[in-house]
């Protein structure tokens, strides 16, 4: 959930070598796009299933008669993992953010990171979408508790907690906002981006695979620290960031060279990914380490050139991707709103409103993407990345 991480790309048409380097960049971003679209769908339709649906495990211990509905329940299973999409929004945003320096670094080797104008873009492309999720929490929850019972999700709404969310400090100094628990992550993001140029400059002086170990164990000492007190700090998701600013120095390494075995790498992801799931049983923590990953492996070979990079699946999750942010930022208390007015709050035997609310969700959003997203994105762009220390960009 960064900026190039969530945000949308354009290429230009051209001929010759020119072009065919346009094409597997253009290849490149349908696969980042729709990598980001499909998390958010997932973590969105994750979300849904908690709000209106009865579960899983209620469901079939009801007995159901084997109807339509029965069947479309059980194939919505696997959503039962939807926390995966969060790893590959910080393996995403660590490709995107470190790519464009990895550039830069290979062509020359002294360049450095200029970390106010960095710092100044993160903040136009991220708090505008942030403060606006913020009213629209506060309008939809103000709703929702004019519909009794109260949905349970849906916590403090005051000056402090708008505050504590406004800052990025869910997780250390309060909770999330309202009924926004997914807000969770941009703490986290937003921490990533405050330690950026520090991990640039460690990457320059030490190289990027001894950066990576440093902050895996880094990780492993945060989770014994503050994960075991219910802290959620950035040290201990930093690792799968890193792996994301660590393949974008692989894919500078190696853009020129023929892809050889993905098998490979794509069934350490499936095993990665499958290995996730069973440790999510045991611990949310674990899971994310391990589902990072596998998305790690998986992206680091579907950002090779291919054609099959460029399928009908990947254009249509792209257009998801465009908005992802915005549909990841403000989902949740529109499902809860949804369900107290519908339902009031009561879970549901039957899985098709979830549909619906999907369907709601996806369209706010996309007015939301337009209204507030868009114009972020523009802010963020007009300030540039300034070439330094003789740099030509």
């Amino acid at each position: 959930m960064s900026d190039t991480a969530i945000g949308t790309t354009g290429s230009s048409v051209s001929f010759g070598p020119a072009a065919r380097s346009d094409a597997k960049a253009a290849d490149k971003e349908h696969v980042i796009d729709a990598m980001r679209g499909f998390a958010a769908l997932l973590v969105a339709y994750f979300h849904c299933r908690q709000v209106e649906w009865v579960g899983m495990q209620s469901f079939h211990h009801a007995g159901k008669t084997f109807d339509l509905n029965t069947i479309v329940a059980y194939l919505t299973l696997p959503i039962a993992w939807g926390s995966a999409g969060v790893p590959i929004f910080f393996v995403i945003s660590g490709y995107c953010i470190h790519r464009g320096a990895a550039r830069r670094l290979a062509a020359n080797p002294a360049y450095q990171l200029d970390a106010m104008n960095f710092w100044a873009r993160r903040f136009a492309r991220i708090y505008p979408v942030l403060f606006a999720a913020l009213l629209l929490t506060f309008a939809l929850d103000w709703t929702s508790l004019h519909f009794p019972p109260v949905n349970h999700k849906i916590l403090d709404i005051g000056p402090k907690a708008f505050l504590v969310n406004l800052f990025s400090l869910q997780g250390v100094a309060g909770k999330t906002y309202g009924s926004n628990g997914a807000l969770w992550t941009l703490s986290i993001e937003v921490q990533f981006y405050a330690v950026y140029p520090l991990l640039f400059a460690l990457r320059r002086r030490l190289g990027m695979l001894p950066v990576l170990a440093l902050v895996a164990a880094v990780n492993i000492a945060s989770a014994f620290v503050f994960e075991r007190h219910d802290l959620q700090f950035f040290t201990s998701y930093w690792f799968s960031w890193t792996l994301g600013a660590w393949i974008a120095e692989r894919q500078v390494a190696l853009d020129a060279q023929t892809p050889r075995r993905p098998w490979l790498m794509y069934s350490a992801a499936a095993l990665l990914i499958a290995l996730g799931c069973v440790a999510f049983h045991f611990g949310q923590y674990l899971a994310f380490q391990t589902w990072a990953l596998g998305f790690a492996c998986y992206l680091s070979e579907a950002l090779k050139p291919r054609r099959t990079n460029d399928t009908p699946l990947v254009r249509v999750l792209s257009r998801f991707g465009d908005f992802s942010f915005s549909l990841y930022s403000i989902h949740l208390p529109i499902f809860v709103l949804l369900s107290s007015v519908v339902y009031r709050s009561a879970l549901q035997m039957s899985i098709f409103p979830t549909f619906g609310f999907m369907g709601v969700a996806v369209a706010v959003a996309w007015v939301f993407y337009r209204c507030v997203e868009l114009p972020a994105i523009k802010w963020s762009a007009s300030m540039g990345a300034r070439p330094l220390r003789g740099h030509p960009l």
